[in-house]
């Protein structure tokens, strides 16, 4: 079974950067040695499979320095969540440290580490630029809080911190409901929000975007013949020399 290096990185944490799975695998990517394509050999790969999972993101260079090549960084073990129920713009309420009871934002999703990050909530000071004759300046910096114990969803009927689990309604569609009160919790749109647009119907073409014209304009169609032979058709190369005879022994 090959290793894919995709499965280690959760669906909603790379949601909001909008990148190809080729670039961030491309950048998380650590091959100490691969057999070549040529000849035929039993495809084999030795790469780094374990990775320390923190505040950078797989595809940033911070990430990059905090895995080194050859360390092999401690197990740390996650609890799994099959169906993942906090997304971009769902509203908490923290439930444990010096913000217990209060109610914020979801900003930052790091799924495979079951961790968010709450807008404004569960702050630690860090000071920036501080150096042997400047103090350096102090900054809030959000800290992350799991989800299994840290927060909880509130229910938009009473503002309260409730259970949710998923349900289907009659016409079929998967709705999270709060346990308590029974109302439904609708995914925020902010969930659909990514560095480049606000929502997918809000997008503005740019020059080097393909336009929907060209997509539907069929620009090649199948022939009978061989890109040599085409290209000759199309050049008005008329072929007159005679080949000579060849044998097989």
């Amino acid at each position: 079974m090959r290793f894919d290096i995709l499965k280690l990185i959760g669906e909603h944490s790379k949601r909001y950067a909008n990148l190809p799975d080729s670039f961030i695998k491309r950048k998380m990517e650590r091959i100490f040695w691969k057999t070549p394509g040529w000849p035929k050999y039993l495809p084999k790969t030795h790469q780094k499979k374990r990775f320390r999972f923190g505040l950078y993101r797989p595809w940033t260079n911070e990430f990059r320095m905090e895995n080194p090549a050859h360390e092999i960084p401690k197990y740390e073990h996650v609890e799994p969540i099959k169906n993942w129920s906090f997304f971009r713009g769902d509203r908490v309420e923290i439930m444990t440290g010096p913000d217990k009871g209060k109610q914020g934002i979801v900003k930052v999703i790091y799924q495979e580490k079951n961790w968010v990050i709450v807008e404004g909530l569960n702050t630690v000071l860090e000071m920036i630029g501080k150096e042997k004759g400047f103090p350096g300046v102090p900054i809030c910096k959000e800290m992350p809080l799991l989800v299994t114990e840290d927060v909880q969803h509130v229910d938009p009927l009473d503002l309260k911190p409730a259970k949710i689990e998923w349900r289907y309604t009659e016409e079929g569609e998967k709705v999270r409901v709060s346990m308590r009160t029974g109302r439904i919790i609708p995914i925020p749109p902010s969930h659909y929000e990514t560095i480049d647009y606000k929502t997918p119907a809000s997008y503005i073409e740019g020059e080097k975007d393909t336009n929907k014209v060209v997509v539907e304009e069929v620009t090649f169609k199948p022939l009978l013949k061989t890109f040599e032979m085409d290209l000759m058709d199309k050049l008005n190369i008329k072929e007159d020399r005679v080949q000579k005879p060849t044998y097989w022994y």
